[in-house]
């Protein structure tokens, strides 16, 4: 019987369907909105996200994922940064954001970090939607 009821829901929607959550891009988008705020207050002080945004203080961060540390052109990126290699996704980056300069020792961002994972996390997500 649950199988009949499985292919029946598969003939009316999209095959996809069935591997998501229903509210998952209504989450996505809360931890989205969320993330925004947290950059607000906590990023755009040094940084930019869109594209062609200028360079602060740090590095504009559009195209940052999957791209290496110290590689965004136009900025000058401490040593430390341009050589450790790190190629930046959300595991990277989640872990970075606890302590960037326990994660790249000599790095010239004096960010003291963002401690809580859950707010971590709304920032990647938004970072990872505003920077694409």
């Amino acid at each position: 019987f649950g199988s009949r009821l499985l292919a029946q829901e598969s003939q009316t929607q999209p095959p996809n369907a069935l591997l998501a959550p229903k509210n998952c891009a209504s989450r996505s988008t809360k931890m989205s909105a969320k993330g925004a705020k947290i950059f607000k207050t906590k990023c755009s002080q040094c940084h930019t996200i869109e594209a062609g945004g200028a360079h602060k203080q740090g590095p504009n961060l559009h195209g940052l994922f999957g791209r290496q540390s110290g590689q965004a052109g136009g900025y000058s990126y401490s040593e430390a940064n341009k050589k450790s290699g790190i190629i930046w996704g959300e595991d990277t980056l989640f872990d970075y954001l606890l302590a960037p300069k326990k994660y790249i020792k000599g790095t010239k961002m004096v960010f003291a970090g963002i401690k809580k994972p859950k707010e971590r996390n709304e920032l990647i997500a938004y970072m990872k939607e505003a920077s694409a």
